[in-house]
C-alpha cells in the first residue's frame, strides 16, 4: 500500500498540553464534571451540548478530557472519524457486537480468532438468540457461503491469533457492502502495519494491553469507527458503551498515550528482531510461521497491504510437535537461557511464549483447534526488544539443540 501513513497522522492529532503549559496532558481523575450555569445540564442529557459540541464534560463514564486525548490519537491512526476508549479489548468486542446485533441475528466470523473473543461467540452470545458460524479467514467465499439473511456482522481478525492466517480484508470488505454487511476487524497483533479501515473495514477493535501500550502494565481496549456507530454506543439510552460500562481509568489513559507516539518505532524494531529469529528458525529446518518469510502463505497478499516501513510485526509460530517439546522448548528459554517468559499475552518489551491450544486458545474444544490447524505443538511468540540480537540467536539455538529440535 504505502499512501497512509499512520505514523505521520498521529503527529498531526492536535496537541492536548496539560495545566500550566504542561508538554503531557493533564490526568482528569474527576468522576463528575461542574456546569457553570443550571440549563447545561439538561442540554447535555439531551445531546445538544457536549465535549464535541463547544459544551462541557459531565461524567467520566459517559466521557473524560483524559481518554478523550486517547480516543483522538487512535482515530488518526486507523483513519477513522471517531474512536472510544474501553476497558479491555474483550469490552471493546464484546460491545460492539451488542450494539450491532439483536435476539434473532447472526455472526460469520474467522474460526482463527483469541480463545476469549471464540468463547463470547460461540458459547455467551447463543445464550440472548445471537448465532455464530465460524469459517476459514482465508477463504473469502467461506464467509458468503455461510451467511443468511439475518447476517448482520462479518468478524475476523487482521492475522489470527494463534495460527497467523490473514485475512482478505479489502475483498471482504466489498463483499461484505454489497450484502449490507458490516465488517469487523481486530487489528491487535497489526497496529501500524495494517489499516483495516483505509481497507474497508467498518469498525476495528483492539486490545491496547498489546503492542499498542507495549509494557504489560495495563489492560485496556478501543474501538475505531464512524462518528455515528461512536455516537450509537454512547446513547443514553442503547448505547453498550454507555450502559454496560466498560469505562477506562484515565490514568490508564495517561500511560498510553505516553507510549504512542513511540509505537512506530517499537513495531520496526519487534518487526526486525523477528524477521531474524524467523530467518534463523527456517535456516535450521524448523517449521516456523511468519508473515515475513516468503514461504508464508500469504505473503503476497500481505505484502500488499501493509503500510511501508512497518515491518511484518512482532509474531510468529514455531510448530514443535507435540505439547511435551513445545512446553521442553519454553522452559528451557526461560530458566536456563533467559530469552524470555512463559506467560500469556503479547507485544511486551520481552518475549513471551506460550503453548496456545492449552493457554489462550483453550476455550477451543480440540476438534475446532484441529480445524483451525492449531496443533497440539504450537509454540506462539511474541518477540521482544531486549539484548542483543545475535545472542538471543544464540539462545535460541542452545535450546532448541538442548530440546532435540535441532536437525
Amino acid at each position: 500500500m504505502g499512501h497512509f501513513d499512520p505514523e505521520e497522522a498521529i503527529a498531526q492529532v492536535r496537541r492536548e498540553f496539560g495545566e500550566h503549559g504542561g508538554v503531557c496532558p493533564s490526568i482528569s481523575r474527576s468522576s463528575t464534571f461542574t456546569v457553570m450555569t443550571p440549563e447545561t445540564m439538561p442540554e447535555i442529557f439531551k445531546g445538544v451540548r457536549g465535549p464535541d459540541q463547544g459544551g462541557c464534560y459531565l461524567y467520566s463514564r459517559h466521557f473524560n478530557p483524559t481518554v478523550d486525548v486517547l480516543a483522538r490519537y487512535l482515530a488518526a491512526m486507523e483513519n477513522t472519524e471517531y474512536a472510544i476508549c474501553t476497558a479491555s479489548g474483550m469490552a471493546a468486542i464484546a460491545c460492539t457486537l451488542l450494539q450491532m446485533c439483536r435476539q434473532g441475528d447472526h455472526i460469520v466470523a474467522s474460526r482463527t480468532i483469541y480463545g476469549g473473543t471464540h468463547a463470547l461467540l460461540a458459547d455467551l452470545l447463543p445464550n440472548w438468540g445471537i448465532r455464530v458460524s465460524f469459517v476459514d479467514p482465508t477463504r473469502t467465499d467461506a464467509f458468503e457461503d455461510a451467511t443468511r439473511p439475518e447476517t448482520r456482522v462479518w468478524y475476523t481478525e487482521t492475522v489470527g491469533n494463534p495460527t497467523l492466517d490473514m485475512a482478505d480484508i479489502p475483498t471482504l470488505a466489498h463483499k461484505a457492502h454489497a450484502k449490507n454487511i458490516v465488517l469487523v476487524v481486530d487489528n491487535t497483533f497489526t497496529p501500524m502495519l495494517i489499516s483495516p479501515a483505509v481497507l474497508g473495514a467498518d469498525v476495528v477493535v483492539y486490545s491496547m494491553t498489546k503492542f499498542i501500550n507495549g509494557a504489560s502494565d495495563v489492560i485496556a481496549g478501543a474501538i475505531c469507527a464512524s462518528r455515528t456507530f461512536i455516537h450509537s454506543l454512547m446513547d443514553l439510552h442503547t448505547g453498550r458503551a454507555m450502559l454496560l460500562g466498560p469505562t477506562m481509568d484515565p490514568r490508564v489513559a495517561f500511560d498510553i498515550l505516553q507510549r504512542i507516539p513511540h509505537l512506530a518505532v517499537r513495531m520496526r524494531e519487534h518487526g526486525r528482531r523477528a524477521m531474524a529469529v524467523a530467518e534463523h528458525l527456517q535456516s535450521w529446518g524448523l517449521a516456523v510461521t511468519y508473515p515475513g518469510l516468503s514461504s508464508y502463505s500469504q505473503h503476497v497478499q500481505m505484502r500488499a497491504i501493509i503500510n511501508s516501513s512497518y515491518g511484518y510485526g512482532g509474531m510468529l509460530t514455531l510448530d514443535c510437535g507435540t505439547q511435551k517439546k513445545a512446553e521442553a522448548v519454553m522452559d528451557h528459554l526461560q530458566n536456563t537461557e533467559r530469552f524470555g517468559f512463559m506467560a500469556v499475552s503479547l507485544g511486551y518489551f520481552d518475549t513471551l511464549m506460550s503453548c496456545s491450544g492449552t493457554s489462550t486458545s483453550s476455550e477451543i474444544d480440540e476438534s475446532e483447534q484441529r480445524a483451525m490447524g492449531l496443533s497440539p505443538g504450537l509454540l506462539r511468540m511474541s518477540v521482544g526488544l531486549t539484548g542483543n540480537l545475535d545472542k538471543r540467536l544464540s539462545q535460541l539455538r542452545r535450546a532448541l539443540d538442548a530440546c532435540g529440535l535441532m536437525k
